[in-house]
């Protein structure tokens, strides 16, 4: 389930992911597979040879990619989450959700 981002937020992200940008989307997630784990980052781009050659960079398999829907994406948490989004300077948005919990 996912809550703690704006509709406007959420738009953003299908925009830029249909326009074949890669974009960052962070929001809570709860999933009783990944203990310990309350944000998930969407991470989304039309373009999968794009996207895969992005997720590479990181050690990122192209099966690992979520194709279901209109929105590819690969799902990153945990560590990786937060190692990724600090190199991509988007780090902000996992700081968001972390500082509204204290």
């Amino acid at each position: 389930m996912a809550f703690g981002i704006k509709r406007n937020e959420l738009e953003r992200w299908k925009q830029e992911v249909a326009e074949g940008q890669i974009s960052f989307l962070t929001h809570y997630w709860v999933d009783d597979r990944f203990p310990g784990c309350s944000t998930v980052t969407k991470v989304g781009c039309c373009d999968l040879d794009k996207l895969e050659s992005w997720g590479r960079q990181y050690g990122l398999q192209r099966e690992w990619m979520d194709l279901r829907g209109n929105y590819p994406h690969y799902d990153l948490f945990g560590d990786r989450q937060q190692s990724i989004l600090q190199r991509e300077g988007q780090l902000e948005q996992l700081n968001k959700l972390q500082n509204k919990k204290a």
